[in-house]
């Protein structure tokens, strides 16, 4: 059974992990963290997710790096897949990019701020790809039932969903975990994305800010109450 299968069905007896570098820089860089963490993984039978953006659509600044050009950037991605024999996502921002993208990878991500995009939903859903969406900021957990639906109602029955986080305030985000089995008993795989639940947004900066010394605290409190992976 493939991996993806596994992940989809519950089956896995521990968690599973999507890392990677934030976005795609070089080929090099990509190579290096795919083959250092899926060695790991493999030592501790973890299932294993490479992820990076091959394009980021949504920085504060307009100045902020996006990316090293779209179709090297997914072509990077397609060689780690083949090099490495792993599942590989990215996410994706507009209704057209879901059919080339797809085309590349494994697992179509939907940002959190277009978790409610029914075009986008849609378009990812129909390229019979697993469709990852992240929870917005802004939602409640039971409010992603909707969310699974647009993709569901099309005729793809793969989908996962992925806390990270709640608004608390301008400046920061906060957990409800909670959340993980109201999510998970809509039937689909639930991961933390235990990195991005703790930024803190809207820094006067225009860089996001951080709390990188909780990670461990999220990931641990995240599989005490069920999830089913980690990000």
């Amino acid at each position: 059974m493939h991996v993806l299968d596994i992940i989809q069905q519950r089956l896995n007896q521990q968690f599973f992990l999507i890392a990677g570098p934030c976005a795609v820089e070089s080929k090099d860089l990509c190579f290096e963290v795919a083959e250092k963490v899926s060695k790991l993984a493999a030592e501790r039978e973890i299932p294993y997710v490479f992820k990076a953006s091959f394009k980021k659509a949504n920085r504060s600044k307009d100045d902020s790096f996006t990316g090293i050009g779209d179709e090297y950037g997914l072509t990077i991605l397609s060689e780690v897949r083949q090099q490495f024999g792993m599942p590989v996502t990215t996410d994706i921002h507009e209704s057209y990019q879901a059919e080339l993208v797809a085309k590349y990878v494994d697992i179509l991500q939907i940002p959190a701020f277009l978790c409610r995009q029914t075009d986008l939903l849609k378009a990812a859903g129909n390229t019979q790809k697993v469709v990852s969406i992240k929870k917005g900021q802004f939602l409640s957990a039971d409010g992603m039932k909707w969310a699974v639906n647009k993709v569901n109602n099309i005729g793809n029955d793969r989908v996962w969903l992925i806390e990270r986080g709640t608004t608390f305030g301008y400046q920061d985000l906060v957990v409800d975990y909670r959340g993980i089995p109201v999510m998970r008993d809509l039937n689909v795989p639930v991961i933390m994305d235990c990195t991005h639940s703790l930024q803190q947004p809207n820094q006067s900066s225009g860089v996001t800010g951080g709390n990188p010394g909780m990670i461990g605290t999220i990931a641990k409190a995240a599989i005490a109450v069920g999830a089913d992976g980690l990000f």
